[in-house]
This record gives C-alpha cells, structure tokens and sequence, in this order.
C-alpha cells in the first residue's frame, strides 16, 4: 500500500462518505457540498468516540448507510481497473468494489484517532456552468502544516458524485492503478479479488504489515 496515503485526511474521505447527510448539503454545488460535508465531518470525528478510535465496524456503518448519496466507489473502482473492469464479470465488478472499499477502510480506519484540530482552507473554485467533471481544492492545515486535499467530482442527473481524492499530489485513483494491474497480469480478475479478500482477512486479524 502506498505509505503517503497514512495520513489522518484520508479518513476524512472516508468519513465523508458517512456523514453527508447529517443536514442539508447542495449536491448541485460541487464547492459548497464539499465545504458543507467536510465541516460535518470534523465536527462529526470531535464528537464520537469510536470514529476517533478507529473502530472499524462504526465506520464500515457509516460508509455502509451513507456513501452512495455523495459518491460514486463504484466508479473509482472502474477507473483504478481501468480495461480490466469489462473482462470482469458483473458479481466479480460488485465483489471487487465490496472489497476494495472495505480494504481502503480497514487500511486507514486508524488515522481518525489522529483527527483533531485541523482547519480547513479552500481554493477559489473555477469551473464553467457546462462543465460536468470537476476539481475542489483545498489546503489543511494540519498542526501547522498545509496538506494539500483535493476532490474530484461528476456530474450526475442526482447532482455531483465524489470518486476521487488527491493528498500531497497523489490521486487516489492513479496510487491503486499498477497494482491492480500486476495483480490482474499475474493471476487474472479472479485472482485480484482473491488478493483483496485475503489482504482484508489479514488486516481483520492485525496480521498484516502496512
């Protein structure tokens, strides 16, 4: 796993996904859904406990009940496969997102206990009223330092869907890429699910190395 991503604003992403709904978000406004959720989600960590201790089954709950309405896992597991998601087959491409998303949250579930004080700084938003793929940039400022945090979204009949986020300069999307595409190289579509499926099994044990 790439060691730039173990930082305490990747659970942010993942809390995003869990807390979106807390109040009224403007999922037509790619910038104001994205300043509205990320306060929530800050407010959201402070607040409970089990986020702030990493404890995965709270947060498998909350992306659980709360990631299809501002995101889109399902396409950013597409784009990390890349060719490779049409030889899959349609239970394999459900498996395989099933998997990836519970290894992201597995992997990271503790850099919310690092979760605290941090502020967040936003980007002047540029885009076109036609545009329908977009960027909001932000800097956290994290004990001091500025993180770089962006989140790619598209635009959908429902409003704009997250499937990207890029930390220090590394896309999401792009850090999974050669790695599911060696995985797929040596042992076929069914040999990355069984890949995922076995790195989640040994993560749940704490057996795994990061």
């Amino acid at each position: 796993m790439k060691k730039f991503f173990l930082l305490p604003l990747f659970a942010l992403f993942m809390a995003f996904c869990g807390a979106a709904s807390a109040q009224t978000v403007d999922s037509n406004s790619p910038d104001a859904m994205i300043k509205t959720v990320t306060q929530q989600v800050l407010d959201q960590i402070k607040s409970d406990p089990q986020l702030q201790s990493g404890n995965v089954q709270r947060i498998t709950e909350l992306v659980n009940q709360k990631i299809l309405p501002y995101t889109d896992f399902t396409r950013t597991t597409r784009l990390v496969m890349g060719r490779n998601w049409n030889t899959a087959t349609p239970e394999q491409q459900k498996q395989i997102v099933e998997q990836f998303k519970m290894l992201l949250i597995r992997t990271y579930s503790g850099a919310l206990s690092q979760v605290r004080n941090q502020t967040v700084q936003y980007k002047p938003f540029r885009a076109s009223p036609e545009d329908t793929d977009v960027v909001v940039r932000s800097v956290v400022m994290n004990n001091g330092s500025p993180v770089e945090l962006d989140y790619r979204l598209y635009k959908t009949p429902q409003g704009w869907r997250v499937y990207d986020i890029n930390v220090l300069g590394a896309w999401l999307i792009q850090a999974y890429q050669q790695q599911f595409s060696e995985q797929i190289s040596q042992h076929g579509v069914s040999g990355l699910l069984d890949f995922l499926t076995q790195r989640n099994q040994q993560l749940a044990s704490g057996k795994a190395s990061s």
